[in-house]
């Protein structure tokens, strides 16, 4: 083999390899674009998974965790404490205060039951900060008597919704948790 066949042979080699190391170049650029991309992905999915989770806010509660008996009555208002907790998705609602506190802006949904026995005195009111939105009534019924309301409130984070036993009334319940209080998280905003 002649000597200029033999460095064109070289020349080529030299060519080919430069070439593979170009492509490999641009491989490991390509990937460490693509893991750049997977590792975004893989955030936003863990951001909004988190996002998600806060956004999961539902509670509901029976007056007493067991037993029977009525609360009040007594002279003053008093925040009704539900300890029989069903569900409390958010752990927004406290069974030791009896407050629920939103932990996101949106519109909430809440219900609440009162039931007195013949011959008493039951009014219970739903607050928000405080402020009465809405209340139950029963009047000294003749047979037991039951009442129930709900609304639907838009609430920054922060707000407090609790229930309020009216002064001089009184409130019953048992193992039926026929007094109780829900509430939910229908949408943020």
């Amino acid at each position: 083999m002649n000597v200029n066949a033999e460095s064109e042979k070289l020349k080529n080699m030299e060519e080919r390899i430069q070439k593979l190391e170009e492509t490999l170049t641009k491989v490991l650029c390509e990937n460490a674009a693509l893991k750049s991309t997977v590792l975004d992905s893989q955030n936003k999915i863990e951001y909004l998974q988190k996002e998600n989770e806060a956004k999961k806010v539902a509670f509901s509660a029976g007056l007493l965790s067991s037993g029977l008996g009525h609360t009040g009555p007594i002279g003053t208002a008093k925040t009704l404490v539900y300890s029989k907790v069903f569900s409390n998705v958010g752990s927004a609602y406290d069974s030791n205060t009896g407050v629920f506190k939103a932990p996101i802006k949106g519109v909430y949904y809440f219900r609440f039951y009162a039931h007195c026995h013949s011959g008493t005195k039951m009014a219970v009111s739903l607050l928000k900060n405080g402020q009465t939105q809405c209340s139950v009534f029963s009047w000294k019924p003749v047979t037991n008597g039951n009442a129930s309301n709900g609304i639907v409130l838009q609430l920054e984070s922060g707000d407090e919704m609790s229930t309020q036993l009216w002064e001089n009334t009184w409130v019953y319940d048992d193992e039926n948790s026929y007094t109780s209080f829900s509430g939910f998280l229908i949408f943020p905003l």
